[in-house]
């Protein structure tokens, strides 16, 4: 009886070293699971975009001919092309902001000054904002609707906007506006 209770104790240290060796031996997680999607590259985005329509090609080899070819000149183009105004967006922009986070960390209010230098009053104005660490790697990017109006040739202040919620790692936020409407 007490030769089996010694061969239990020395069979114990040895079945747990086995089992150790095995564990250790065992493959570990996989890096598709273990690591999330890399970051996104940053978002641009275009101010001034323009539509050009390709010119016109005849396809029938009569109104092809050169001396039947009306000059361009004699056409009158649309009247979207004439107009050359300048975009809405353009005469917009954010003079001074700052940001803090509320709920508990996760969402973030945004503090802004928004001009307008257009020669008209503008509303529904989209605001974009790129949100980094403080290394200045990307993050988030989160957009909101100002359903409001700004007149002509003034400033609003907006204090406290819900952007929306945020990566807790975020420490710069950078907002910049992307699209509005004339009233």
């Amino acid at each position: 009886m007490v030769q089996s209770s010694q061969v239990r104790l020395l069979a114990l240290p040895a079945i747990a070293i086995l089992g150790c060796a095995t564990w250790m031996m065992l493959p570990g997680r996989s890096d598709a699971q273990g690591q999330s999607a890399p970051s996104a590259a940053p978002v641009l985005y275009a101010r001034n975009v323009s539509r050009v329509d390709p010119p016109a090609v005849a396809s029938d080899p009569v109104s092809a001919r050169p001396e039947q070819a009306v000059a361009p000149a004699a056409t009158a183009p649309p009247a979207e092309i004439t107009s050359a105004e300048k975009p809405v967006i353009d005469g917009l922009k954010i003079s001074s902001q700052t940001w803090r986070r509320g709920g508990l960390g996760s969402k973030a209010l945004v503090t802004f000054t928004l001009r307008n230098a257009n020669d008209y009053a503008v509303k529904d104005i989209e605001i974009a904002c790129a949100f980094t660490r403080r290394d200045g790697s990307h993050l988030t990017d989160r957009r909101r609707v100002i359903a409001d109006t700004v007149s002509m040739k003034s400033r609003k202040t907006y204090s406290g906007v819900l952007i929306g919620f945020v990566n807790v790692n975020a420490n710069k936020a950078k907002c910049s506006p992307v699209t509005a409407s004339r009233t």
